[in-house]
């Protein structure tokens, strides 16, 4: 099917070309990875049905103006960040950094941040379940066992039934997610939800067309095709398949500018939107099952005291690298756009002979650059690129290794 020309308004764009809203990203590449999941997924299709011409403003608009709010089907995602093989050194080198992930700690392995990291790479079956804005269901299966989250009204339940592990929190109407940042116990679990933050980088700096039709889930798709304009982004397209009817997101694709495989394939195998049974959203602890309260785990001290990158001193608490994140900086625009804020770890990276074996394993993990702003390390995924320089400022963003320089450079 020929593609529908996109027409050229600027200025009626509306609610549906929001501008464009940039994400926060930790110091690792894990970190990187993690937080970058909710922005990249992929389209493929089954078919190509015969469907009215529409605009990729008409499609935009319909998309915005989508109210489903019951839902239930299975989605299957597959990541390649091309995150680097640690061979299990990522452990060793994370003991002590205050982590969060496993019982040993004071954590729990059904705690929903923990979840992410699994999401980073391979393919993942999940299946979701909404009903309205205070009752979802989203369970990651797994060979052996199956990993749950639950939200039902104030409740929020996490269930790992290899563990035997329950994570439980409370939430509430009034929450201030624009202080609080998205809560830890929020996954990504649908194409919708990843082309929300995707649909928030459409402005001028990219390119909105319709580019034919689509079947999947076995239902009928328009296919939407977001491309950056500019040169130095990392990001080669993103292609969501639009529900004809409903204008539900079914599924979302982002293709690297660098070629290959998609970075990241996710969308509905099987969709209903029948409401879904009360009893989807039931859940009671198991018997003699470990419970941890997630305000437990927030004000839990971090297990050992590390030392801040070759200075010498303590690492700074998460809450202080919070407030630090507060003086987050964007130097460019649209997807150029480059975050950048200070760590506080002076001294950088442990690289180069001085540091030893670590010194030496970091180098093979990442790059070393020079510029006007001085030198630093780069680390690089398929998608989102970060720089840290050796006075601890990092630079992140879907952007070449050269646009990190520059725009580091342009930040002194």
């Amino acid at each position: 099917m020929t593609p529908y020309e996109s027409e050229t308004e600027t200025e009626e764009r509306g609610t549906a070309r929001r501008k464009v809203a940039r994400y926060v990203v930790p110091v690792t590449v894990m970190g990187v990875a993690a937080a970058t999941i909710g922005l990249v997924p992929a389209l493929a299709d089954s078919g190509d049905p015969d469907l009215p011409d529409i605009t990729s403003q008409q499609l935009l608009e319909k998309v915005a103006a989508s109210d489903v709010q019951q839902l239930s089907g299975t989605v299957k995602i597959s990541t390649d960040l091309g995150l680097p093989d640690l061979g299990g050194l990522e452990s060793g080198l994370m003991n002590g950094a205050g982590s969060s992930s496993g019982s040993a700690d004071g954590g729990s392995s059904a705690d929903p941040s923990t979840k992410l990291t699994e999401l980073a790479s391979g393919t993942h079956t999940l299946r979701v379940a909404v009903d309205g804005p205070d009752r979802q269901k989203v369970s990651l299966l797994q060979d052996a066992a199956e990993y749950s989250l639950i939200h039902d009204g104030k409740d929020v339940w996490g269930y790992d039934s290899e563990s035997g592990e329950v994570y439980h929190s409370t939430t509430t109407a009034t929450d201030d997610r624009t202080k609080q940042g998205q809560r830890r116990e929020e996954l990504p679990a649908t194409p919708g939800d990843m082309a929300e933050e995707a649909l928030k980088a459409v402005d001028d700096t990219t390119s909105v067309t319709v580019d034919g039709t689509a079947q999947v889930a076995g239902r009928d798709a328009y296919r939407l095709v977001i491309e950056p304009k500019q040169k130095g982004s990392t990001v080669g397209s993103i292609s969501v398949a639009v529900d004809a009817k409903t204008g539900v997101p079914l599924k979302f694709t982002l293709s690297p500018a660098g070629g290959g495989s998609a970075v990241v394939d996710a969308g509905f195998t099987q969709v209903s939107f029948a409401e879904p049974a009360a009893s989807t959203f039931d859940f009671t602890p198991p018997k003699g099952a470990k419970v941890t309260e997630g305000d437990e785990i927030e004000e839990a001290p971090a297990s050992g005291s590390g030392t801040g990158f070759g200075s010498g001193k303590e690492q700074k608490s998460e809450e202080e690298l919070a407030k630090g994140l507060d003086g987050l900086k964007v130097i460019g625009e649209g997807w150029n756009a480059v975050a950048t804020f200070d760590t506080g770890a002076q001294g950088g990276l442990p690289t180069g002979d001085a540091a030893g074996d670590l010194g030496g394993f970091v180098n093979s993990l990442g790059d070393q650059v020079k510029g006007e702003f001085g030198s630093g390390t780069v680390f690089s995924t398929r998608l989102v690129n970060a720089l840290i320089t050796d006075d601890g400022t990092v630079y992140v963003g879907a952007v070449t290794k050269d646009a990190l320089v520059e725009a580091a450079d342009a930040g002194r």
